[in-house]
């Protein structure tokens, strides 16, 4: 699997590459800040014994103390255990801040040609000082100076900036490709793009923000597992008070240096320490995939979908619905048909209306003609009317859905009556010889898995419009995947049944739903949320923001519309439905390596247990010594390697946090035991080993 891939051209050294972690070096002792620490609750309260610590050395440097030596250790590994922590999370930042500033480097500092009228006049401004709603023009070798929507022209866009993709992509008017990024550059022809982001916030201001963690929230699950450490943190804190009462009925006393010991050893510092860090690489994969999360908790639902929807058009099929053949009725020619057909396409800006053209052009040499000249007006799409067309003089063309074109001659044209056409219209109503034909002609064009598009001329049908659907490559493998992992599929499309069961058929789905109005994918999304199943969209149009906006997990492609980018909470750069896999595997993946950190982290703590308590207590209760099973040299070296343990575990996994343990399709109960099997036992392990090879070196050393 791609995910898998990735992990393995990305080794532990180049996670943890000098540009990187040099500067989380100084970011370490920065983020010793209280204000920054506080954010973390677990590593606020180590900062804080650690800071009481030093003042009671200080005091002791000042008045004569014994063991300065040994307190100054145990001060020193607290203050590394905190710095070891800020090291992990600035690194985790780190690899976030380096992609933002190769992002800063694409915005640089253009002119814009707004435009001052309805023709291509414009004059120079500073791209900088665009608002929302103005329009400029954007021609071969410009880059585009803000986020916006092109409402004219075509053209070829190079968008390596923000997808690091070289290969050019084709942004146009009037479909669900319109959105254009600021900072990207027009390869060829020229578009006329409406402003849509004020200065600061654009596509890019956003990426930036996301990428190096400034608008990083934290997630349900990981503010929960917050406060359940912090809550455990309290009760550690009276545990350890308590302590020297027990010490006192005894006949003797525990220093303050030794108690704050014991406390950080008790508490789940491991996983404290690289709770934020795990949180952020979460994302950090997902960008590495280009994929955008607006929000760590949709990192976190996308580990739980079970049900994903996806719009045809341009998210399985390429978007671009192409014009393969002309289908006239009995008594019509081909040619006829597509005279009429290319008519109405002639101001029609959408890739199937241009495609119309094309082929009549290529197949029967028919040239377009001047609009102007004709006196035409051309009649737009609607999604009431699901047609379009054009009014020349007297005579009248429509294109468009099926029914809605059988309706439109069926109930008699006014311009056709009004032109003394009324015989015609009335030989071509619902139930004549020419109705029929084209319902079968569509039928046939349906159950192949293309689109038909009915037209009519002067209230008189002549034919079809075959358009082809191109489902995109090795999709089909992809969704199969998707079922291995138990997540259902759902195709919507506004086409008719027999269409979207082709269609779907072809691409692998596991259902359609057909003729889907924005309403019905919202209520299929709640219906569906409702019996407790989680959610995920991927769309690239206007009408799919709602149900964007309402899924669990709305992944936008890159491709669409402005509206569609800001409703998601994922955008997807690459604009490649089937990629949901790798989100979907990240999602778990960093679900996984958090359990599986927060049970070492817990087992860990059991074998610090084991050798500080029996050394603290031995002089006192020497009964105890039964439980040092770790055979440690004296009570000072047992706490002093289990404080040093303490500190070098975290930077020991910080490698695992970033990278996540490796994914695997297996169930909750399954899931479990492997954690309590890997990292349960390792983490009760691992102390054992660790802490007595560091008594070792202490006792050799003369260290304690």
């Amino acid at each position: 699997m791609e995910a898998m891939k990735l992990q393995k051209r990305v080794p532990v050294s180049a996670m943890l590459d000098p540009k990187i972690v040099l500067p989380a070096l100084g970011s370490a002792f920065v983020k010793l800040d209280p204000r920054l620490m506080i954010k973390n609750p677990v590593m606020f309260v180590v900062e804080a014994v650690a800071a009481l610590t030093t003042v009671i050395f200080l005091r002791q440097i000042v008045t004569g103390g014994e063991s300065l030596g040994f307190t100054f250790q145990i001060i020193l590994w607290l203050w590394f255990t905190v710095l070891f922590a800020n090291f992990a999370e600035a690194v985790a930042e780190g690899r976030g801040k380096a992609q933002a500033e190769s992002l800063r480097k694409t915005r640089t500092e253009s002119q814009a040609k707004l435009l001052t009228g309805s023709d291509k006049t414009y004059r120079l401004v500073p791209g900088t000082s665009l608002k929302v709603g103005d329009i400029v023009l954007v021609e071969a070798g410009d880059n585009i100076p803000s986020d916006g929507e092109v409402i004219e022209g075509v053209a070829s866009v190079n968008e390596a900036a923000i997808t690091g993709e070289s290969a050019p992509v084709i942004r146009e008017s009037g479909g669900d490709r319109s959105a254009v990024t600021g900072g990207t550059q027009v390869l060829s022809d020229w578009i006329r793009v409406r402003i849509t982001a004020a200065q600061g916030s654009t596509f890019i201001d956003r990426m930036i923000k996301l990428v190096e963690g400034a608008e990083r929230q934290k997630t349900p699950n990981e503010i929960a597992l917050n406060i359940l450490l912090a809550g455990l943190t309290i009760i550690f804190v009276f545990a350890t008070v308590t302590i020297p009462s027990y010490a006192t009925y005894a006949g003797g006393s525990i220093s303050v240096v030794v108690l704050v010991a014991l406390f950080v050893t008790l508490i789940p510092t491991t996983i404290g320490a690289l709770l934020s860090a795990i949180g952020i690489a979460g994302m950090d994969r997902l960008v590495r995939f280009n994929v955008l999360a607006m929000s760590g908790r949709a990192v976190e639902a996308a580990g739980d979908v079970d049900t994903l929807l996806l719009d045809k058009t341009g998210t399985i099929t390429l978007g671009n619905r192409q014009a393969t053949a002309f289908r006239p009725v009995q008594g019509v020619t081909e040619q006829e048909l597509a005279d009429a057909a290319q008519l109405a396409s002639l101001a029609d800006e959408t890739p199937e209306g241009r495609s119309i053209v094309v082929l009549a052009k290529e197949k029967y040499g028919i040239r377009s003609r001047d609009m102007a000249e004709l006196a035409a007006t051309f009649i737009p799409f609607t999604a009431q009317t699901r047609m379009s067309g054009v009014d020349a003089g007297a005579s009248s063309v429509r294109k468009g859905a099926v029914d809605a074109i059988l309706n439109y001659v069926g109930g008699g044209d006014t311009r056709a009556v009004a032109s003394g056409n009324t015989v015609r219209a009335l030989q071509t109503s619902i139930g004549s010889d020419a109705a029929r034909e084209v319902r079968a002609i569509s039928d046939e064009i349906s159950k192949a898995g293309g689109t038909p598009l009915a037209v009519a001329k002067d209230g008189r049908l002549l034919g079809v419009v075959q358009l082809k659907d191109i489902v995109k490559g090795g999709i089909r493998e992809r969704f199969a995947e998707l079922r291995r992992m138990g997540i259902r599929t759902v195709m919507i499309t506004g086409d008719n049944p027999m269409t979207a069961a082709a269609i779907a058929a072809e691409a692998g789905v596991d259902d359609f739903l057909a003729q889907a109005t924005p309403e019905d994918k919202l209520k299929l999304i709640r219906d569906e949320q409702a019996k407790g199943k989680l959610v995920a969209m991927c769309g690239d149009g206007t009408n799919d923001a709602p149900a964007l906006a309402q899924a669990d997990v709305g992944v936008a492609m890159n491709t669409g519309t402005q509206a569609a980018r800001e409703a998601g909470n994922m955008v997807d750069l690459d604009s490649n439905p089937t990629k949901l896999i790798e989100v979907v595997e990240i999602g778990k993946q960093l679900l996984m390596t958090r359990g599986a950190l927060t049970t070492f982290s817990i087992a860990n703590d059991v074998a610090k247990y084991f050798a500080i308590i029996p050394a603290m207590f031995l002089a006192f209760y020497p009964q105890l010594s039964v439980l040092n099973v770790m055979h440690l040299a004296s009570p000072q070296s047992a706490i002093l390697s289990a404080i040093i343990f303490n500190a070098l575990i975290i930077i020991a996994l910080i490698p695992l946090a970033l990278k996540g343990v490796a994914y695997r399709a297996i169930g909750a109960g399954a899931l479990l035991r492997r954690n309590l099997m890997i990292y349960g036992v390792g983490g009760i392990i691992i102390p054992f080993i660790g802490i007595k090879a560091i008594d070792l070196i202490v006792t050799a050393l003369n260290l304690a």
